[in-house]
């Protein structure tokens, strides 16, 4: 989305194509980690029943260009700020005990991230995964599981509410090419990341990154 936006392209465009490639990137990781059984279908579900119908809201809603960009601004830079505080390795082992689940927080925040992903087009994985690790919502793992598939579901979900909206457009062949770019890079990161790459230099990158785009377009919008 960071770098879409970077190089100017047409808002409608752009919040269709990055759902279209965050679906693509997280599917094959919410299989890995379904098969490793680190789902914990009793604390994600008050997570999604809420964010799904409220992702579609978002996306179905119609938006000028310029709330579009103010608002994907706030996000990256607020995205770059969690990752910040988000630990690079866990402060709590898979033995440790960790928070029991708040179904009133729980449903509060997935909601309003699920809403703030269909409306701009972020799964909304970049929010959730820093604020459950600063909650103590569980292990590293399971928050990794967990924002996997609440970036697909939503994703899914702001998708299909974007396209029932009548200014929807995608150009299906760049759609497609940035799907297969983002399929190869998430297989080689996640590779070189395991055997090559600090977390802590690879998250310090994304943040900069983020920020940067973020701050530069609400430079150029407000």
């Amino acid at each position: 989305m960071a770098i879409l936006a970077l190089y100017g392209f047409e808002y409608h465009l752009l919040r269709a194509t990055a759902l279209l490639c965050n679906i693509t990137v997280v599917t094959f990781g919410c299989y890995i980690f379904f098969t490793n059984r680190h789902f914990k279908w009793k604390k994600i579900f008050p997570l999604v029943i809420i964010s799904i119908p409220l992702a579609y809201l978002g996306g179905s809603l119609r938006i000028t260009e310029t709330t579009f960009f103010i608002l994907l601004g706030i996000a990256l830079v607020v995205a770059a700020i969690l990752m910040v505080f988000q630990p690079t390795q866990s402060y709590h082992s898979e033995s440790r005990r960790t928070r029991k689940p708040n179904l009133l927080i729980n449903g509060s925040l997935g909601g309003g991230i699920g809403f703030l992903s269909g409306m701009v087009g972020i799964g909304g994985g970049i929010f959730l995964a820093p604020v459950l690790h600063l909650l103590r919502w569980d292990t590293a793992k399971t928050i990794a599981a967990t924002a996997s598939f609440f970036i697909l579901v939503n994703s899914v979900s702001g998708l299909i509410g974007q396209m029932s909206n009548p200014e929807f457009i995608i150009d299906w062949t760049l759609a497609g090419l940035l799907m297969l770019s983002v399929f190869a890079g998430g297989q080689i990161g996640s590779r070189l990341g395991a055997v090559r790459f600090k977390p802590g230099v690879v998250k310090a990158m994304t943040a900069i990154l983020v920020a940067f785009v973020g701050i530069r377009i609400l430079i150029k919008y407000i």
